[in-house]
């Protein structure tokens, strides 16, 4: 080509890229400064201190990072906090209290739907976050009749949860707390 020239690249520098992020989170609007490539669990840990929430396998595969975003659940490894500017964003400890339980709390407390607790906040919130899916009339791999609303069946709750590894095998106790808490919804 005639006339080109060559220029050399910029050079890459280490410095983080910065950017203000401004969300809800349980109910309080959040305003960081975070470098573009924090995660939305990375944010809410290490910059919010809200460590309920676990950095379980960190590609998104246990579910033990499981956060509401404007409703829907995700897993909040996977996701950069900056694509969630404005969001509505609800942790564990935004579901309720010690002296005031989310009714999936205390139906984990009750069915003993914890044993060692790593996973549980991750669980919990999805759990909210399924029940919400099912009343809502989203279907799943599962649901025989795309046409009709969901049932809450273990069936339904197993497939909408298969994201959410417990190690300790707590899945029955699982099912039984999502179970009774759909039932007092009813």
């Amino acid at each position: 080509m005639v006339g080109a020239t060559a220029t050399a690249a910029p050079t890459r520098t280490d410095e983080p890229v910065l950017a203000t992020v401004t969300f809800t989170v349980n109910g309080q609007r959040r305003e960081l400064e975070l470098d573009t490539r924090t995660s939305l669990l990375d944010a809410a840990r290490e910059h919010l201190h809200l460590t309920g929430s676990k950095k379980g396998c960190d590609h998104g595969q246990c579910g033990a990072c499981t956060m509401i975003v404007d409703g829907r659940r995700i897993n909040a490894c996977l996701t950069l906090a900056i694509m969630h500017q404005g969001a509505e964003i609800t942790t564990i400890e935004g579901l309720g209290q010690p002296d005031h339980l989310h009714p999936m709390q205390a139906a984990f407390v009750k069915h003993d739907g914890y044993q060692c607790g790593y996973c549980t906040p991750g669980q919990i919130c999805s759990g909210v976050a399924v029940l919400e899916e099912i009343k809502a009339g989203i279907p799943s791999h599962v649901t025989a009749d795309l046409e009709a609303t969901p049932q809450v069946t273990e069936a339904e709750i197993r497939e909408r949860m298969s994201g959410n590894i417990c190690r300790c095998g707590a899945y029955s106790n699982i099912v039984e707390a999502m179970t009774e808490v759909a039932g007092a919804r009813a």
